[in-house]
């Protein structure tokens, strides 16, 4: 599927369906007029979410009107466009009858910055891995880039604040396959303002509401219909049941402000008590104080006979101040958070996108243990 197929006005008034990747599936048994998103989280196995087009068409008139997009505007491709991510960054163009263009090859912070350039984008949507390199190689930002959406995992403060010292427009957002896009992004205004990796706005196209634990549902026009899963060597459509869908995202959520927390699998028992490996995650790149970057290490969990869990630092080889760090850490965290130790690892395994693969991750952990006992 190219570009100009997506960006014309018979692919959206089709009623024929698509499976995205490179999966047989029966369009059968699929909705009229969808499209299928194969997603893997960084914890479990992949599935493929169900959306129909004028699901995704109303997530990107959200997200252009949020972001001021215009017919002068012109939306870059930088993201897989197998992804929820990369096709939706063409539906918004679609939607807003506005210029498109496509980053060709392989990823490289200076290419990206002189095509940037060359095509005079405006409208930019990457993961925070890709606005570390950026930052990393020094690059400043072209004048015609009004906004660089960053989703697919949290921006971290530091980072956030170099990309717009470098001239970046960084707005943060949360969002996930099953809403085609966005669910709450920072404003436009906030780009007058020191960076702040604090609550987002809710874009007007969703409700939302918390139920135990601070897990997020969410309901809009541009939810999901449903999810296929292979059953028996069968492909099945599993219909979405209710108006509403139960994330397995944790979010404080105060009128249309929402503060993402992380995943519910993302905590674990330690001596009883739960423990939220990506808010240890945070803590320990306080205690950094900018020696080591976010993109370069993870907490990994590990069970352990008498504690349930024990916690662990894996971090990229070449980060060569976290020694330091490690020691400060230790004094502060609190005995059930302290580490056990630290792996120092090639490079940590990512999705296409960038997340860590958690699952992946554990299982090298556990690894190297056994062969260290």
């Amino acid at each position: 599927m190219n570009l100009e197929m997506i960006m014309s006005a018979a692919f959206w008034e089709d009623p024929g369906s698509v499976v995205l990747g490179d999966q047989a599936v029966d369009l059968r048994i699929m909705p009229a007029a969808s499209v299928a998103f194969k997603t893997s989280g960084t914890m479990g196995a992949a599935k493929w979410v169900v959306l129909e087009k004028r699901a995704l068409l109303s997530s990107a008139r959200a997200v252009n009107k949020w972001l001021d997009v215009d017919g002068t505007a012109k939306w870059g491709l930088a993201l897989p466009l197998h992804h929820v991510g990369g096709f939706g960054v063409i539906a918004r163009a679609f939607a807003a009858c506005c210029g498109l263009s496509r980053f060709e090859g392989k990823w490289e912070p200076v290419r990206l910055l002189g095509w940037l350039g060359d095509e005079e984008v405006t409208h930019l949507s990457l993961v925070p891995t890709q606005v570390h390199d950026l930052v990393k190689a020094g690059l400043e930002a072209p004048s015609a880039l009004r906004a660089l959406v960053v989703g697919g995992g949290r921006l971290d403060a530091g980072l956030g604040q170099a990309a717009r010292d470098a001239g970046w427009p960084v707005l943060s957002s949360f969002g996930m396959t099953e809403a085609g896009s966005q669910i709450a992004t920072q404003e436009l205004v906030s780009l007058q303002k020191p960076f702040v990796a604090g609550a987002l706005k809710v874009l007007p196209v969703w409700e939302g509401s918390t139920v135990f634990d601070g897990l997020l549902r969410i309901r809009g026009e541009a939810l999901f219909t449903g999810t296929l899963e292979l059953c028996a060597g069968d492909w099945v459509f599993q219909e979405r049941q209710g108006d509403w869908f139960q994330t397995s995202d944790r979010v404080e959520l105060e009128g249309d402000r929402l503060m993402p927390l992380g995943r519910v699998d993302t905590l674990v028992k330690i001596m009883g008590e739960l423990v939220d490996i990506e808010a240890v995650e945070r803590r320990f790149l306080e205690a950094c104080q900018g020696r080591v970057s976010q993109e370069s290490l993870a907490i990994v969990p590990v069970a352990d006979e008498r504690r349930e869990h024990s916690l662990f630092l894996v971090i990229e080889k070449g980060e060569g101040e976290w020694a330091e760090s490690f020691e400060i850490y230790q004094k502060v965290a609190p005995g059930i958070e302290k580490l056990g130790g630290c792996f120092t690892i090639d490079g940590l395994p990512r999705t296409e996108l960038g997340k860590v693969r958690r699952a992946e991750l554990r299982q090298m952990a556990a690894a190297w243990l056994d062969k260290r006992s």
